[in-house]
């Protein structure tokens, strides 16, 4: 069972900035592709963006300009460094370690940790 720690949510003012990150115990972490997904209160989850095994980062439209991920494989550690934080980027965070397909779509995993929790005040 892969574990994955995530850290460094909390509450912040429109114009924010946090840098979330997830420790993953999965075996050869430098083979995989990882991800950020987020969940708002009453929603689905929906990816903010992933980076695949060779360090290249994608973004979906909410994130792009404003966030950006990495990786340090050393360290088997993921993070999403997140600035001009606005209200609709609340929720819980979470990692996930899977793979990029060939079309550059994202295919999670089935592990998930408990997430961290984003709050961006007005």
């Amino acid at each position: 069972q892969v574990q994955l720690v995530e850290s460094g949510g909390g509450s912040v003012q429109t114009g924010g900035s946090l840098r979330l990150s997830c420790v993953s115990s999965v075996s050869a972490f430098y083979i995989h592709a990882a991800a950020w997904y987020r969940q708002a209160p009453g929603k689905t989850r929906e990816l903010v963006a992933f980076i695949g095994d060779d360090g290249t980062p994608v973004y979906e439209d909410a994130a792009q300009g404003r966030f950006s991920i990495s990786r340090d494989n050393d360290k088997n550690t993921v993070y999403l460094e997140m600035n001009g934080l606005r209200p609709e980027d609340t929720g819980t965070y979470y990692c996930n370690m899977g793979v990029s397909s060939r079309a550059g779509k994202y295919v999670p995993s089935t592990s998930w940790g408990q997430g961290t929790q984003v709050t961006v005040s007005s």
